[in-house]
């Protein structure tokens, strides 16, 4: 493990490339006995940083939920990030291509929370109950330290690589529909690049979230009420570039769109 003033060090470093959207060089590559849960040591100060600069947190993220991706970076779970309110758009938006580094776009459900999750313990059915509604969502991923060599260690440090989410379609009950069988269409410029289905993640996209509620209680932490929780994508990342145009179909859970000019 690093020691404490070297997490505060990088998580100020990427605060700072955060602001001035340059990619920091590759943390591993500069601290090569860095560990996971070093990673999540620099994500909390970040975070703490994004609420004394007066953003406020409204959610989390979970990534690297299908075998294949936890496979390729060697890991044996997935990972997590925290959401802000600047981080949160309706379908429709148009972002500007200068503010980001490296977008790409996942289709993805979003669980919106009724009642706190407070691990350790829960399971499927417990975020089931807990769970207000689940509407569509596209997560925009982005990186502030240089993609090439990247390790899942540079990404949990940059906040599981999360640069924001666009929400749209129609919101469902859990028990609307059989959310392991959404599926979705990805497509730049009206051109079909990635398709899925949500069973994709975990088996079940519920499963993800009792992860994270009992993964973040080691730390004394809980998924509150009122939450949103991106709970891992069932595509693999769509690259984008400036002036395209993203449409994402969900079949009778509707559509989302966004543009980046």
């Amino acid at each position: 493990m690093l020691d404490h003033e070297t997490h505060v060090k990088i998580a100020d470093e990427l605060h700072r490339a955060g602001i001035d959207r340059v990619p920091v060089p590759r943390l591993t590559a500069r601290y090569p006995e860095m560990e996971i849960e070093d990673s999540y040591a620099v994500q909390r100060i970040w975070a703490e940083r994004q609420v004394e600069a007066g953003r406020r947190k409204v959610g989390h993220k979970i990534g690297l939920t299908s075998k294949a991706m936890q496979d390729a970076t060697g890991i044996d779970e997935p990972d997590y990030g925290v959401i802000f309110d600047d981080q949160v758009f309706e379908s429709g938006h148009v972002y500007e291509w200068k503010k980001y580094t490296h977008p790409r776009i996942e289709m993805e459900l979003a669980f919106v929370l009724k009642d706190e999750l407070r691990g350790p313990g829960l399971n499927l059915m417990d975020v089931l109950r807990a769970t207000e509604y689940v509407v569509p969502a596209l997560e925009v991923l982005d990186s502030r330290i240089e993609m090439a060599g990247r390790t899942i260690t540079d990404t949990i440090s940059d906040n599981a690589a999360l640069g924001s989410l666009v929400i749209g379609g129609r919101p469902v009950g859990v028990h609307d529909v059989d959310l392991r069988w959404v599926s979705g269409i990805l497509s730049r410029n009206e051109e079909i690049i990635e398709t899925g289905v949500a069973a994709g993640v975990l088996n079940h996209p519920a499963n993800g979230v009792h992860w994270l509620a009992n993964r973040i209680a080691e730390h004394g932490d809980a998924l509150e009420a009122g939450e949103i929780v991106l709970a891992g994508s069932f595509t693999r990342p769509m690259w984008v570039y400036e002036g395209d145009t993203v449409y994402a179909d969900y079949g009778p859970l509707g559509t989302i769109t966004c543009r980046f000019a």
